[in-house]
């Protein structure tokens, strides 16, 4: 018994892993394409930015469904549960920065090595990592289960 948790937590673990993987993938993509489209094709920036979270959204349901999640459940069910996993765990993230910028962290400057980093810098770094968490629970769990 205690074997098989083992292993499993090794399995969760990995997946953590590829998941993390994926969102680092995940924003090259979006910054690539935002990149082309505004800097190459000279596009709207706005539209440039749209394309490339649109890109980046695409390409994190797919690689999750495949290759973190190896789920073969229906790509549209799967679609609707990722983007709502999306929304709730991005209003999450941007409930804790709020909280945090507002309470905690507002007046907070910091100057590390000459990077200055301001209290909403460290709320929104505390708010991905929760963004993070959470959304891999929710899609280990709901979406990909």
């Amino acid at each position: 018994m205690k074997a098989y948790r083992e292993k499993r937590n090794v399995v969760k673990l990995i997946q953590f892993v590829k998941y993390c993987l994926v969102g680092v993938l995940n924003t090259l993509v979006t910054l690539g394409v935002i990149y082309m489209c505004k800097s190459l094709l000279e596009w709207n920036l706005y539209v440039s930015n749209a394309l490339g979270y649109i890109c980046g959204v695409i390409n994190s349901f797919l690689c999750n469904k495949q290759w973190v999640f190896h789920s073969d459940g229906s790509y549209a069910r799967e679609a609707l549960k990722f983007l709502l996993g999306f929304g709730l765990c991005y209003l999450l993230q941007l409930w804790v920065v709020w909280m945090l910028t507002e309470s905690y962290f507002g007046d907070l400057n910091f100057n590390i090595l000459g990077i200055v980093l301001s209290g909403y810098g460290i709320a929104t770094l505390l708010g991905n990592v929760v963004y993070t968490l959470a959304n891999f629970v929710y899609n280990r769990t709901v979406t990909f289960k």
